[in-house]
């Protein structure tokens, strides 16, 4: 279990604690499926289950048990060497530069506030990419230290940590007919006029991924570049789409836009920060890559109704 996450520790030891898993969701501020998600990956790596399960009751099986105690012990050591970090460095100032996709623009600012309320003399420069390339480009060039983004770059030496799961749910009009139906059949989906973003983003990348699984074929009536000018065309009935769940809440919120249950979806990706491997963090980069990583999915799962977290 050498490939196990912090994250699946602290959900494993909540779970052991609490033997329940919408308890252990509770204390940690995350949607049940997220816990039960975390728990299967880290049985993945042990190679044995974790807990016994029945429809009554969650109890830990002997691995289980043997697991927890050590958990417990590297928690308990990360949280002394965090507390010796903070105390040693006091971040008081500094500049943190950061690239995030698009679709992220949605979340991320609101995050930086939160960050900037804890590190006030911190200077922030935030960026918004187009495409993957240009995140590339801008951590290669030494321009950018962090970078916010679903898909982490594969052609060179990076740190991708994930930190919140991202759904990706097919968008209609409000009154459009897959909005009356209980549950939206996949091989429907090909008689729909598909609004679909450019080639290379990762949204476009989701959507090929979903049609792939379900060996369709949809009709794509217009490609544009960016989530809103969708969201406008999609609204005003020229279409549906696949979009992330992110980019939704004010037309969600306002009853302008729909998000009919169909057959595979939500698609689940994930969000990372990612930096170049080759790089030392500066100590405001440092502070705001943990701060996305203890904070981040709490956060889209309040945003967002517990769909956000990882």
């Amino acid at each position: 279990m050498k490939n196990a996450t912090l994250r699946q520790l602290r959900v494993f030891a909540a779970v052991g604690k609490h033997l329940n898993f919408a308890r252990a969701a509770e204390e940690l501020a995350l949607s049940p499926p997220a816990v039960s998600m975390q728990i299967r990956e880290l049985e993945e790596q042990v190679g044995l289950p974790l807990f016994d399960r029945t429809s009554r009751s969650v109890a830990l099986t002997t691995v289980g048990e043997y697991v927890l105690a050590h958990a417990r012990r590297v928690l308990a050591a990360m949280r002394d060497a965090e507390d010796m970090v903070a105390n040693l460095r006091g971040l008081k100032t500094g500049v943190l530069d950061v690239v995030m996709v698009s679709t992220a623009k949605y979340f991320v600012p609101r995050l930086l506030a939160q960050f900037r309320q804890d590190h006030p003399g911190v200077e922030i420069r935030l960026r918004v990419a187009h495409n993957r390339g240009e995140i590339v480009r801008l951590m290669r060039e030494g321009e950018v230290e962090l970078a916010v983004m679903g898909r982490p770059p594969t052609e060179w030496s990076t740190r991708a940590e994930p930190f919140a799961l991202h759904p990706h749910v097919l968008v209609t009009a409000p009154d459009h007919p897959f909005t009356r139906l209980e549950l939206v059949p996949a091989a429907a989906l090909a008689r729909e006029a598909f609004i679909v973003r450019e080639e290379g983003s990762g949204t476009r990348a989701a959507l090929q991924e979903y049609i792939e699984a379900h060996h369709l074929t949809p009709y794509v009536a217009m490609e544009m570049a960016s989530n809103e000018a969708i969201k406008q065309a999609v609204m005003a009935g020229m279409g549906v789409s696949l979009l992330s769940l992110h980019t939704l809440g004010l037309e969600l919120a306002h009853g302008l836009i729909a998000t009919p249950e169909v057959e595979g979806l939500p698609l689940m990706r994930r969000w990372h920060v990612v930096h170049a491997l080759a790089r030392t963090l500066s100590p405001a980069a440092e502070a705001f890559r943990y701060f996305m990583l203890e904070r981040g999915e709490a956060f889209l799962a309040q945003q967002f109704g517990g769909s956000g977290a990882a």
